[in-house]
């Protein structure tokens, strides 16, 4: 008998915690079938449906990252560009929110139906989704713009330069066929949080795969394939100035791109018209339905297209042509000592080593290569591909990184076309070699960063991960 009142007992107990606890909110049915999957320190997720539904399931699905990242950017860009959050506001829905298309504002509309949905307190709105999307165009392209316009002399003229890439097919690969690889360089309190897989499924054009931040309509960082075979990436090109208030935003074109291209000349087309100067890259395209690649520098008086079915591409952040290093940057290109000329170095090294042995594999170790080529010795640190420049006392005065700047390459992707025809890439959070970053002995050691203590957290080492995996 004391067992039995022991027991319900206990019955009424669990009754009245789940009844306090109150019943677990309904799945909205704007989620259909989209999912989330936690993995080797990327969420990815699948969204699919109209501009909104997809919006919304990114939203609710992410709503908690969102709204973290969203508290950081607002911390980190009134610190580094002296403007306010309301500046960008203004701004954002003067260049970039009246002229999205209509499926992109609707879609951004849906992320924050989404979050608000899965956070009813939370009072973010479109237009910070909007300037979340083109911060990177704001803070490093409008904003020096603006200074110079305002005040010859003050501008920086520093457009930022970030990331390692490669592509390269034909005799280059060991099938012939294209290999494309892609590591993200950005600062440590922004680059930890672009860990998440996009797998989108729209209700028009072609299904797409990106690394992205939360939040983001596009991949940020441009590592993109898509159901038509098009695969791209970019880096940016170091010291680039000038802005179009007038032309559309990059992150929409980047978008249109992943959405609607399924060829080079697509792709080249998209990103030239109306174009705004904003995050100005050399970007790195191939067709897997021809396996033919090519390399897009675009800028605003200058867009060059170079195309082979039989050659490689490397990007370091560093312009190639004369007339446009002349005319749209501040690049001095007889300045070997500069990082994105020692990295180039270092890559067409790797290129002409591993010629007719590319693969996936090789891919994946030159995303993580710690040569130093000004020196000849390994060692991780600014110069390398796999950038540390945390661990560098020279800093990145191109990149205005000072000494031990907390920033470098954050996270890897590497595909092939055979992997692109499965929709499938191989990714890895945290630095591509394997090496954690963490934070308290860095801060410990480095107090002058201690501003960034609020939102600058670990990096620990993953594993690569081929994306998507199974349900």
């Amino acid at each position: 008998m004391p067992a039995k009142r022991s027991t319900g007992l206990l019955l009424v107990f669990v009754f009245l915690v789940t009844a306090l606890r109150g019943s677990p909110q309904p799945r909205p049915p704007q989620l259909a079938n989209a999912y989330r999957q936690d993995h080797n320190g990327w969420i990815f997720v699948s969204l699919h449906g109209s501009p909104h539904q997809i919006g919304f399931q990114h939203g609710y699905l992410l709503a908690r990252e969102i709204n973290e990242t969203l508290r950081m950017l607002v911390f980190y860009m009134e610190r580094s560009t002296k403007r306010n959050w309301s500046f960008f506001r203004e701004n954002a829905v003067r260049m970039f929110w009246l002229k999205l298309e209509d499926q992109y504002r609707q879609e951004i509309t849906g992320i924050v139906d989404g979050l608000r949905t899965r956070l009813p307190g939370s009072t973010w709105d479109p237009v910070d989704l909007t300037v979340l999307n083109g911060w990177i165009e704001l803070a490093s392209y409008y904003v020096p713009y603006l200074d110079e316009k305002k005040q010859p002399g003050t501008g920086t003229n520093k457009a930022p330069g970030k990331c390692s890439a490669f592509i390269a097919t034909g005799s280059w690969t060991r099938d012939k066929k294209i290999v494309i690889g892609h590591n993200n360089w950005s600062e440590y309190l922004v680059g930890q949080r672009w860990n998440v897989i996009l797998d989108i499924k729209p209700q028009q054009g072609f299904r797409m795969m990106m690394d992205a931040m939360p939040g983001y309509i596009h991949s940020g960082d441009d590592f993109m394939i898509n159901s038509a075979g098009l695969v791209y990436t970019e880096t940016t090109i170091s010291g680039f100035r000038g802005f179009n208030e007038n032309g559309t935003p990059e992150f929409m074109r980047a978008r249109q791109a992943a959405q609607y291209a399924a060829t080079i000349n697509d792709f080249a087309r998209i990103m030239t018209t109306d174009n705004n100067g904003g995050y100005a890259n050399d970007w790195l395209i191939g067709d897997t339905k021809t396996n033919e690649i090519a390399k897009l520098e675009l800028g605003l008086k200058n867009q060059l297209l170079w195309r082979t079915r039989d050659g490689c591409f490397i990007g370091a952040n560093f312009p190639s042509d004369g007339k446009f290093i002349a005319e749209e940057t501040t690049f001095d290109a007889g300045d070997e000592s500069q990082s994105v000329l020692v990295r180039k170095k270092r890559w067409e090294k790797l290129m002409a080593e591993f010629k007719g042995e590319i693969d996936v594999e090789t891919g994946k170790l030159f995303e993580t290569d710690h040569l130093d080529d000004a020196t000849g010795l390994p060692g991780a640190n600014s110069n390398t591909l796999c950038g540390h420049n945390d661990l560098d006392p020279r800093g990145l005065p191109e990149f205005s990184w000072k000494p031990f700047w907390p920033g470098g390459a954050v996270q890897a992707k590497v595909t092939s076309t055979a992997l692109v025809r499965q929709m499938k890439f191989w990714a890895r959070m945290g630095h591509p070699c394997g090496r954690e970053f963490l934070a308290e002995p860095f801060l410990a050691a480095h107090p002058e960063f201690r501003w960034q203590t609020p939102f600058l957290r670990d990096m620990k080492a993953n594993s690569w991960t081929l994306f998507p995996g199974k349900k």
